[in-house]
């Protein structure tokens, strides 16, 4: 029989937020608040209706569900009347990391454009599988009671008892059932880090890989692990360093490259759609399309979908050279390396360029959250 799912208690912010007055924000006057707006009444839509999303978060709030059904209700918006929508409804909290600094952690993510087959070739090597009908996913810290908090997902066994799901080698070597091929392992990892990918097949049919589950263990960045065993220097990590180490020290079973991707356990499924509106972004744990450099990715276990965050740092967002990045974002999506209160994923759109901008993304910044009015974070 199955063990029953334990209640999640969220952690305490720490340290505690700060209120602040909007004039406190610079460069909120100066910021799109129309794009920002358009972003998260997205997200109102999706919500207002009762869908649920990909990935359960915290809930949201009675007062933010009421701020939503208020963007819905709003006449088309001005970007006047957008930045006083979020005057009226909101009010700034900053987050306080534990850092000496106070500041948080930034990083970017991007949909990779892959080459791919929809069946095995010479060229095409690596599955990208389906979801298992055998996995039971949950938040974490909501997981079953006896089994480590840090999971997020279990497999049912045919009595129905649970037991935890294997890890990425295991489930490499038992395999599954395919939703497309790509190249090599390679890319598969970097589309299940990235949680989605656009496929580009050879007759210029394109579809699209939806993040759809994942075996629940605990995330471990293979980049970090190299850097820390000095196999890359710091100052040299970048995606290209990365993925040509990988394929140099080899991708079969058994080979240097392979066993430090099989070092992190976790293993995302997919699922694939074949009707792609380019024009659309991929769909984030929210459940809505992601909008470029307005969705970002925050911890669900501490924070709601749909939360509005004001972001400032120094980035190479724009280019090679660090510029103020002072804007309004939403919270769209989450990831398994998010964690943390003052901690964010920026989603930089598709393709190669978009993908090396957020490459270059690993810095510190200030963080503020807007809460509705009447709400404490």
């Amino acid at each position: 029989m199955a063990a029953k799912a334990r209640a999640r208690v969220s952690p305490p912010m720490t340290p505690k937020p700060l209120p602040l007055a909007f004039e406190a924000l610079d460069g909120f006057v100066d910021d799109d608040a129309l794009a920002a707006f358009v972003a998260f009444r997205d997200w109102a839509r999706f919500a207002c209706a009762g869908a649920a999303p990909l990935r359960a978060a915290r809930p949201p709030s009675p007062r933010l569900m009421a701020v939503a059904r208020a963007a819905l209700a709003a006449a088309n918006a001005d970007a006047g009347a957008a930045r006083h929508f979020f005057l009226d409804h909101f009010r700034p909290w900053r987050i306080v990391s534990a850092a000496p600094d106070g500041l948080g952690l930034l990083t970017g993510y991007y949909e990779p454009l892959i080459d791919a087959s929809p069946t095995p070739t010479p060229e095409f090597r690596a599955p990208a599988l389906a979801r298992p009908r055998d996995l039971v996913s949950f938040a974490p810290g909501e997981g079953p009671q006896g089994f480590d908090p840090a999971l997020a997902g279990v497999r049912r066994r045919a009595d129905g008892t649970l037991v935890p799901y294997p890890d990425r080698a295991t489930i490499e070597a038992q395999g599954g059932e395919p939703v497309a091929w790509l190249a090599d392992a390679v890319e598969l990892f970097f589309a299940q880090v990235q949680g989605s990918a656009r496929l580009r097949f050879a007759d210029g049919r394109e579809a699209r890989l939806v993040y759809d589950g994942r075996n629940g263990r605990p995330y471990t960045s293979i980049g970090r692990l190299l850097i820390e065993e000095g196999e890359i220097a710091e100052s040299e990590m970048s995606l290209a360093r990365l993925k040509g180490w990988l394929r140099a020290n080899g991708l079969a079973p058994g080979e240097k490259g392979r066993a430090i991707l099989q070092r992190n356990a976790s293993y995302v499924f997919f699922r694939r759609v074949d009707d792609v509106d380019p024009a659309l972004g991929p769909i984030g744990g929210a459940g809505i399309a992601l909008t470029p450099l307005r969705s970002i990715a925050v911890d669900r276990t501490l924070w709601s979908y749909g939360l509005p965050f004001w972001i400032d740092a120094a980035l190479p967002w724009r280019s090679d050279a660090a510029s103020p990045f002072r804007r309004l974002t939403i919270a769209h999506d989450t990831g398994s390396a998010i964690v943390g209160p003052a901690r964010a994923d920026i989603f930089f759109g598709g393709g190669d360029a978009a993908g090396g901008r957020a490459g270059a993304v690993r810095h510190r910044g200030a963080f503020v959250v807007l809460a509705p009015r009447g709400d404490e974070p």
